[in-house]
């Protein structure tokens, strides 16, 4: 399925996609400041949920459709008089918060404001039932529908008389009766709850929903803040690595995000590659960690570009909350948390380009963010590339299921080799199916080097095995 948002300019480009924990809706983000709102529609045909639709033994095989359901402005352009440095609108995250009484509930955040929304039906109101002819009634604007006048003179809405010889008929007029108030069309409405400002110095990389449902933390390079949702004018600094003098930085954190059931327990990743697994319990300020998960360097593989790429770009909990998986520049990596040794899987996205790390630091391209997502049956695992390419690897024991896709609306498809077991060292490449160099800007792996075209962001389905990925200002989605 393709969804395209029209109308190609930069204030277009998709900057965050987000499911809802039931799969129905679908939010994206663009660089306007916008978020657009898609919701499922294949499952709401026939009237149930896709579990209830089992239960039925209703047949669920179909491809997950989706269709544009509201848009709304989310963020502006603003200006920080004090620091004389302009916040653009972008949007960073969005994250789905619990529904209530029929209404969806989000937060989005650009670099330094996040905001609280509610998008719910709201009955549009019309005037009907009046005792005027609709085609001479003037001052109440349209009248959905009149009785029978008995006078053979015209009336007007606000009840003047277009003549003075105007009269009341002997009798009166019987069918004379008051405007009633009806509502039968309804309309989406989004409005802003609350706004969560003034709290970082630097600029927001991450938002996540804490599973109690009262509160969620942001992060930015070198803070983390606890909220609760209900107040907007008060934050809690759970996490600061910002030292005394700041010429000691040595690390930034780059992504964090809540357990999906231990409210207690959060990571966060840093710039060095490593993550952190803290637990609220402990203290009040997480400066100690619980558990530290990260990967020794080889001997003498250190480089100019080691630390660069070894920077996490994201992380994200399996659904079950027992593993993490993590993005830096050239692999995806797979982490058990029960194990702090080393990750139990290493999937390499972007080996190809080591040759091209100058080529890259140069034209900045080494510097790139891209997502990872997990499949809700914590079976495969996805990230984005270049060429507006993406890749799913099989994270099962034993998979060997490696596949290159591209998002666009005729999608090619490519095959990888991967060894018969996940590989947990750096230096075991995931080797491509060799094909021609014929094509221009593609090496003999069929790699592609077209680095002003890149998918950064992607999300997998809940509960599906589907994936809606943003490339420019288009939106794909691919179901296998």
């Amino acid at each position: 399925m393709f969804l395209h948002i029209p109308a190609i300019a930069s204030v277009d480009i998709i900057s965050a996609i987000e499911f809802d924990k039931t799969g129905d809706h679908l939010a994206t983000g663009d660089r306007g400041g916008r978020v657009v709102l898609f919701e499922r529609t294949d499952t709401k045909d026939h009237g149930g949920s896709r579990r209830d639709l089992e239960r039925m033994d209703y047949s669920t095989s179909r491809h997950p459709e989706f269709r544009y359901k509201t848009e709304f402005q989310s963020h502006e352009p603003e200006f920080d008089y004090l620091k004389s440095l302009e916040i653009e609108e972008k949007i960073n995250k969005i994250r789905w918060c619990q529904t209530a009484n029929g209404a969806l509930f989000l937060l989005s955040t650009n670099d330094k404001t996040i905001k609280f929304w509610k998008v719910q039906e709201k009955k549009v109101k019309k005037i009907a039932d009046m005792n005027v002819d609709p085609s001479k009634a003037v001052g109440n604007g349209n009248v959905a529908s009149s009785s029978n006048n008995v006078s053979p003179k015209p009336y007007l809405a606000n009840g003047g008389s277009p003549s003075k010889e105007f009269s009341f008929p002997p009798g009166g007029i019987p069918s004379l009766r008051l405007p009633t108030v009806t509502s039968n069309e309804t309309s989406l409405v989004a409005r802003c709850r609350r706004v969560y400002a003034h709290a970082h110095d630097y600029h927001i990389n991450s938002i996540s929903n804490n599973s109690d449902g009262e509160t969620f933390i942001s992060a930015d390079d070198l803070r983390i803040n606890l909220w609760n949702l209900e107040i907007s004018n008060q934050s809690f600094n759970i996490v600061d690595v910002k030292p005394a003098n700041m010429e000691d930085l040595t690390e930034v954190i780059t992504s964090a995000e809540f357990h999906p059931t231990h409210c207690n327990m959060l990571a966060y990743s840093s710039s060095k590659g490593s993550i952190r697994l803290i637990d609220l319990r402990q203290s009040a300020l997480c400066d100690s960690h619980a558990i530290l998960f990260e990967e020794q360097e080889a001997p003498g593989s250190r480089s100019f570009f080691t630390e660069i790429i070894a920077s996490i770009s994201d992380i994200k909990f399996a659904k079950d909350g027992r593993h993490i998986l993590s993005r830096d520049y050239m692999t995806l990596k797979l982490w058990d948390i029960n194990m702090d040794s080393g990750p139990v899987a290493t999937f390499q996205v972007h080996e190809y380009l080591r040759p091209k790390l100058c080529d890259l630091y140069e034209n900045d391209s080494i510097f790139d963010k891209f997502e990872c997502c997990l499949s809700g049956d914590g079976l495969r695992v996805a990230t984005g590339s270049y060429s507006n390419l993406f890749r799913v690897f099989g994270c099962a024991p034993g998979s060997t299921e490696a596949t290159t896709l591209e998002a666009s609306k005729n999608p090619m498809r490519r095959q990888v080799q991967t060894p018969s077991r996940p590989s947990r060292s750096l230096s075991s490449i995931t080797r491509v199916v060799r094909r021609g160099s014929d094509v221009p800007g593609v090496d003999t792996n069929g790699n592609s080097f077209d680095f002003t075209t890149k998918l950064l962001h992607l999300a997998w389905h809940p509960t599906e095995n589907s994936i809606a990925c943003a490339a420019a200002n288009s939106l794909y989605m691919y179901y296998a």
